[in-house]
């Protein structure tokens, strides 16, 4: 991973006058003149790095710079393994699904949606089922009645190809509803 999106400050690199230093320890040594800081971070053999310009005093570690990269991009991937890309599931359906298997399949769309997922609802058509296709789109209209307004379409019902495809989105108030759900279990 490249750090170069990071521009640190070290050592001499440094312009203020007056830091709040963190030592090699991770505790606070309190506001040093920089070459106070500077000579503590020489006779420790490591480096001084600046991990917030923006504080006033800035902030600076007592840290060898190779390590503090390391764990630094080491936080960055943990981050990034941490945020979800917002993936989009799939749930196939027929134009003339029964009732149990209809249930069963928005029970699986309603937990991808509480996992904040894109849902594509794929209505399947065989044969002389084409010539049917208001059925499809009645099937995907009584699932949106199910999910009300806890839904957003991303895609309004179209066919493409053989199957009619719609994309909904779980919005602000789904998660409301969750947070009741755990209140009740509580």
């Amino acid at each position: 991973m490249k750090t170069s999106k990071f521009n640190w400050r070290i050592n001499n690199q440094i312009r203020a006058p007056k830091v709040r230093v963190i030592g090699a320890d991770g505790k606070q040594q309190g506001i040093l003149a920089i070459e106070k800081a500077l000579s503590e971070a020489n006779k420790a053999g490591v480096d001084l790095v600046e991990i917030a310009p923006t504080a006033n005093p800035p902030v600076v570690k007592i840290i060898e710079f190779g390590k503090f990269l390391y764990e630094e991009e080491k936080k960055a991937r943990k981050q990034k393994k941490g945020e979800k890309g917002g993936e989009v599931k799939e749930v196939r359906l027929s134009p003339f699904i029964g009732d149990h298997d209809f249930s069963t399949r928005l029970e699986r769309v309603q937990e991808f949606l509480q996992d904040r997922n894109k849902v594509r609802l794929v209505v399947v058509f065989k044969g002389r089922q084409m010539g049917s296709k208001d059925f499809g789109y009645n099937v995907l209209k009584k699932a949106l009645g199910h999910f009300g307004e806890s839904v957003a379409i991303d895609m309004e019902p179209k066919f493409i190809g053989r199957h009619l495809v719609m994309v909904i989105s779980p919005t602000n108030k789904l998660k409301v509803s969750e947070g009741k759900k755990e209140q009740k279990n509580a």
